[in-house]
């Protein structure tokens, strides 16, 4: 723990872990050696470009999955969460690989991609020892916070730190987000794990996701990140993510025909797009219309937030709302009803719905002096109109993955208090 942080923050993340340590002994018989986090992430603006290799502005925050955990003699993994009951086992010496299909008992559904991540792990490092890890996590899951990026990013930190493995940030995202595609069913982008990675606190980033070059931009502490969810949950594997990105893929090998150097939605411009789109089927050319103005939008949000122009960042936001829901067709009524609450609230500049889609959370930027009557409008008005009860997060920009409450065991076992990915 930093001995900056203030005597309470001190105090309450001391029990916090002490809460973790007595929940891994309740179900392990030993206590954890050590305790990591990462966080989860809310998207200022870009949404759905990342697998068509585009640009994205995210910011990792303050919620966290923490993970407690202890290295073990054997191959044995053995996984257990505050948020689900079954536990999930397997050894790497013979034991089965959980697919996304869904045919290993064994393994939970929560936990096969983490079950991916151990195995590419050891796939690209040598022979791992194992662990008993007890998860927790601050992040609702299906919520669009990424609680399932930060817990396989998370879960991947502490165990190559457990066998002394020191990895590169960028390569943990990379392989996280192939266990997610190989093992947890969704064919997501790199966005939320490379996040979860390199979260800076204070500071959202602009990133390429096709290259990764990546510009920090500091928030401004005159605008809050609001999250509100609205209590129908969403899962990428099981909606229609994967059918969007078809889609996607779909209207490349279309365009090819007239643009054969067009290898992703990335590469095509708003010219080609007015030439070539009556030349598509409807639907693939409206997706093709999101993803080429989202674009747009995500570096005109730069451009506002060097300028300090929070209105025309909340109108750039507000449009991103519109493209999801008219061109991209993954909004919903709960969304979009979260979104116009949102909207209608003094000291509120702009509102979209956020990640996968499909339920989960609106996004509003508001002035701080804002967020309380925010949230008094949206617990009052949101249940009365849907009979859903929704949440209400201003969230702060947050450091990525890293140790989290290292005790006095920190050492044990063998293990690196030094040890960084």
């Amino acid at each position: 723990m930093s001995l900056n942080k203030p005597v309470s923050e001190t105090a309450a993340v001391d029990a916090e872990a002490e809460g973790m340590a007595r929940a891994f002994a309740q179900r392990f018989g030993r206590p954890p050696a050590r305790f990591y986090r990462a966080p989860g992430r809310v998207n200022v603006i870009g949404e759905h470009t990342d697998y068509n290799q585009g640009w994205v502005m995210p910011a990792a925050i303050d919620l966290a999955v923490r993970i407690a955990i202890a290295p073990r003699s054997d191959r044995r993994l053995r996984l257990a969460s505050a948020q689900f009951e079954a536990i999930a086992s397997f050894d790497f010496d013979g034991g089965p690989v959980p697919d996304s299909d869904g045919g290993v008992a064994a393994v939970p559904r929560w936990a096969r991609s983490l079950a991916g991540v151990a195995r590419l792990l050891e796939a690209g490092q040598g022979p791992l020892r194992g662990a008993d890890v007890f998860i927790d996590s601050q992040i609702p899951v299906g919520a669009g916070l990424s609680s399932s990026a930060a817990l396989d990013v998370g879960f991947g930190y502490a165990l190559a730190a457990v066998n002394g493995i020191t990895v590169d940030p960028t390569a943990l995202a990379l392989l996280c987000q192939r266990a997610s595609h190989e093992f947890g069913g969704t064919r997501c982008g790199i966005m939320d794990f490379y996040i979860a990675c390199h979260g800076r606190a204070g500071q959202v980033v602009e990133l390429d996701t096709r290259t990764l070059d990546a510009r920090w931009w500091p928030w401004p502490g005159q605008l809050s990140l609001v999250a509100c969810d609205t209590g129908r949950s969403h899962d990428n594997a099981t909606s229609g993510y994967n059918q969007r990105r078809a889609e996607c893929e779909a209207a490349v090998v279309r365009l090819q025909q007239w643009l054969p150097q067009l290898r992703a939605l990335r590469d095509l411009n708003a010219a080609d797009l007015d030439r070539y789109a009556p030349q598509l089927d409807p639907t693939l050319a409206a997706r093709c219309r999101h993803v080429v103005s989202e674009n747009a939008r995500v570096a005109a949000a730069a451009a506002a937030l060097a300028a300090g122009d929070f209105v025309r960042l909340g109108e750039l936001v507000d449009a991103s709302h519109r493209s999801l829901r008219d061109d991209y067709q993954v909004s919903c009524r709960e969304l979009d009803l979260m979104v116009e609450i949102c909207r209608r609230q003094p000291g509120v500049y702009g509102a979209r719905m956020m990640g996968g889609g499909f339920g989960g959370c609106a996004l509003a930027l508001a002035a701080p002096a804002a967020v309380p009557e925010l949230r008094r409008r949206v617990m009052r008005e949101y249940p009365h109109a849907t009979a859903l009860v929704p949440e209400v997060w201003a969230c702060t920009p947050a450091a990525g993955v890293g140790a989290w409450a290292i005790g006095e065991s920190a050492t044990q076992d063998g293990v690196d208090a030094g040890t960084t990915l």
